[in-house]
This record gives structure tokens, C-alpha cells and sequence, in this order.
């Protein structure tokens, strides 16, 4: 065991001396280069993932479940199910809440309203599980799902409501929610690019039926790729843990009443429902612990990026518009978004081009309207009004990064960049 200590205290010191010559991804002025995203782990989260493939221990066990605690408690859920990544985050929440064995859940044939400004898997998983979205418009100052344009699209087949927080912004929960209380409708959250927004102080993704983060690279904190259900329901838990993994009752927590009911089979190998293979795996999990300290750092530097881009950028007023934080809520800043007003002499296309060839990554906000997509004419839907709003921020806005890795002088090249555009025309 000693020499085994030794030897892996060396790995550790070649990686930790790896990553002290290789991993500066700070903003160099004399080579300037804004990315939309710069990597939020290093030595210490390679180190664990080496740690867990050394041991041989990959698959999902302790880690994953020590993570899973850890994250439930640190926003004060009762449960988290992690996952691969956040869009089967996304198909576990929608497939439970779906789930024949789900009391009151929903059926083939129900509506499930959700806004244009969204991304492809928000909708996929209604799809796949025989719903049908009901797309509707946001409001264009917060762009997130607009309550007045929810009610409106309420039908007899209407049976839940799926939000989007878009970049962070919380969504008006007390709207939304009284809708939900009115209408007799399920609440999902999609929170994939959202951790840490609170709306009145309270974490988004606690106010409905379920909630999903995601841990991809580029979202506040990673474990490469990854995604986590969270609830409050026991129940509902224990049906994400089965449908996690092929429908077995392997991962729940109370394993011995299925082993009780059917005594006949085997325990190792009981399944109770359909599933999938969504698992993550231990160094996804091990990364995670050493990830989530770190989020309220980067929370603050988004922040402190956003209100510093926003005061800077005020004076183009007459060209942009900027995304409204949510009264009573803590914005997450995802991105920073810019949307170009009708007015303004100068496209969308013009302004990013200009960014882009000055080394400074941009992006559409999500997808756009995903009503828009190609894609949707392949599937049963219901799209609810103009939706002009949505139209406009696909034709009309794009974002720029807002990460942990953009400090005083890296805002300063960005804003000096655009300032620059705008002067020359």
C-alpha cells in the first residue's frame, strides 16, 4: 500500500507540474482572445478523474452518490439524480414525470406548454415520451417565457408547463406558478444554464415537479459532460433512479420492498420498469465534488462582469438593448446577451462579424425559436400566436462569454472592440 501511495503522489506531481506550465488561460493582451468559455478545472478535478481510473472504479457508485448528496444539500433539496449530461437530465424528468407508475403524471396525447426561446432538448424529450409542445412566446425585456402568452395557450389537453430560465434569469415564479395552481399543471424547470439563480431566495428548480442542471464544459461548473435531476418527492426520486439504469431497482434506496414483492427473481437482476443507460460515471462524480466549492467564485466574477458590461455598454442605448434581471430574483449571467435594436444602422451579422475577427467568440442565444427549426415540421406541435418576440431574438441578439476567466482586461478589450465598431461606421 505504501508503494502505491508513493506512486500515485508522483502522478499527482507530474499532473499538478502539467498543469502549472500548460493550464494559464488567462487574457493575454499581446495576443487577445475572448472565448465564450475557459476551463473551470485543473490539476486538482484531473487528479480525482485519474484517482477513480487508476483504482479501476469507473463505473457509477461512491462518487457519483457522494456528489449527488453533496450538490442536493448545498441548494437544499432532498434528492439529486445525477446523470450523463444535462439533456438526458432533461429526458429522466420528462420520462418520469411520464411514467405510467407516476401518480398524476402525464399521457400520450398531453400538451406540454414551453417557449420558443428554448433549445432543442427541452423539446426532444416531450417527443420522445408521446407529448406534444405548445410553443409560446416570451417577453422580450427578461426572455423568458412570457405568463401572459402561457395562459393564453391553455387547452383542454394542457397538462403541464415546462420553463426555461433563459441565461440564468429566473422566470416569474409567482405568475407561473399560480397558473400552474389555477390550471391543475405539473411544473418542470429546465435549468440547464441556470445554477445558482434564486428567485425571492430560493434556488430555481425547487419550485416544480423536477429540476435540471447541467454540467457541461462550458456551464458554471463541470464535470466534463453531466446533468443532475433534483426533487423534493421521494417517490419520484426513486422512479428517476430506476429509469436512470434499464429499469432496475439496483440504485434506489429502498431496494428491499421490490425484493420483497417479488422474491422469486433474482435481487441483482429485478426490473421494474422500462429505462435507459443514463449513468454517469465515478470520475464524472469525483469531479463534481471538487467542482462545487468553486461555484459561488464564478457566480460572483459573472456577476461582476455582467453589471460592469452593462454600465459600460449604456451608452450605445440607441443600438442595444440588454437582458432585464428579474425583480426579486439573482440573475446567473450565463452569457452576456446584446440585442440590436430595429433601428440601429448595422445587423446582427455586422457587429459579430467584427468581434469574431477580433478574436472575441460569440453565439445566437440558445437555439433561437425553436419553432423556427427544420426540425419541428418532423413532429406534432402547437405554436401559440406570432411569436415575434422569440423571432426577434433569433434575428436580432446574440451573446458574448461571461465566464470566470474574463477579468478587468479581457472586459476591457470586448467593450473598447465594440466601441470601435461603432465609431468607424
Amino acid at each position: 500500500m505504501s508503494n502505491r501511495n508513493n506512486d500515485l503522489a508522483r502522478v499527482h506531481e507530474s499532473i499538478d507540474a502539467y498543469c502549472a506550465a500548460h493550464h494559464d488561460f488567462a487574457f493575454d493582451p499581446a495576443s487577445p482572445v475572448v472565448r465564450l468559455h475557459e476551463p473551470t478545472f485543473s490539476a486538482a478535478e484531473i487528479n480525482a478523474a485519474v484517482d477513480c481510473m487508476l483504482s479501476t472504479n469507473v463505473t457509477m457508485g461512491a462518487k457519483v452518490k457522494g456528489f449527488e448528496r453533496e450538490y442536493a444539500d448545498a441548494f437544499g433539496w432532498r434528492h439529486g439524480v445525477m446523470v450523463n449530461s444535462g439533456s438526458s437530465a432533461n429526458l429522466l424528468a420528462v420520462a418520469a414525470v411520464a411514467n405510467p407508475a407516476t401518480k398524476d403524471g402525464l399521457k400520450p396525447g398531453d400538451e406540454v406548454i414551453v417557449p420558443a426561446l428554448s433549445w432543442s432538448t427541452t423539446v426532444w424529450p416531450l417527443v420522445q415520451c408521446g407529448l406534444v409542445p405548445v410553443i409560446v412566446d416570451i417577453d422580450r425585456r427578461t426572455m423568458n417565457i412570457d405568463p401572459a402568452e402561457v395562459e393564453r395557450a391553455i387547452g383542454p389537453k394542457t397538462r403541464a408547463l415546462m420553463i426555461v430560465p433563459v441565461y440564468g434569469n429566473a422566470c416569474d415564479m409567482d405568475a407561473l406558478i399560480d397558473i400552474c395552481n389555477r390550471h391543475s399543471l405539473i411544473l418542470i424547470e429546465d435549468c440547464c444554464e441556470s445554477m445558482g439563480t434564486t428567485y425571492r431566495g430560493k434556488p430555481v428548480g425547487s419550485f416544480g415537479r423536477v429540476g435540471t442542471f447541467s454540467f457541461y464544459y462550458s456551464h458554471h461548473i463541470t464535470t466534463f459532460e453531466g446533468g443532475i435531476c433534483v426533487t423534493d418527492d421521494d417517490e419520484f426520486a426513486e422512479s428517476m433512479r430506476i429509469l436512470r439504469a434499464h429499469g432496475w431497482v439496483r440504485e434506489t434506496e429502498n431496494r428491499e420492498r421490490y425484493h420483497a414483492q417479488y422474491p422469486d427473481i433474482d435481487r441483482r437482476f429485478l426490473f421494474v420498469n422500462v429505462g435507459y443507460n443514463l449513468r454517469p460515471t465515478e470520475m464524472q462524480g469525483a469531479v463534481g465534488s471538487i467542482q462545487l466549492p468553486k461555484l459561488q467564485g464564478f457566480l460572483e466574477r459573472r456577476r461582476a462582469n455582467a453589471a460592469w458590461f452593462a454600465d459600460r455598454l449604456s451608452r450605445f442605448g440607441d443600438f442595444f438593448e440588454f437582458q432585464e434581471q428579474t425583480p426579486d430574483s439573482e440573475h446567473a449571467w450565463f452569457g452576456f446577451t446584446i440585442k440590436v435594436k430595429q433601428g440601429a444602422p448595422f445587423a446582427v451579422a455586422d457587429i459579430t462579424r467584427a468581434l469574431n475577427a477580433a478574436n472575441i467568440e460569440t453565439r445566437p442565444i440558445i437555439c433561437g425559436n425553436i419553432a423556427r427549426q427544420p426540425a419541428m415540421k418532423l413532429f406534432e406541435h402547437r405554436a401559440v400566436g406570432s411569436l415575434a418576440n422569440s423571432d426577434f431574438i433569433m434575428q436580432r441578439a446574440f451573446s458574448f462569454g461571461n465566464h470566470q476567466g474574463i477579468d478587468e482586461r479581457a472586459r476591457a478589450y470586448v467593450a473598447d472592440t465594440i466601441e470601435e465598431f461603432i465609431r468607424k461606421l
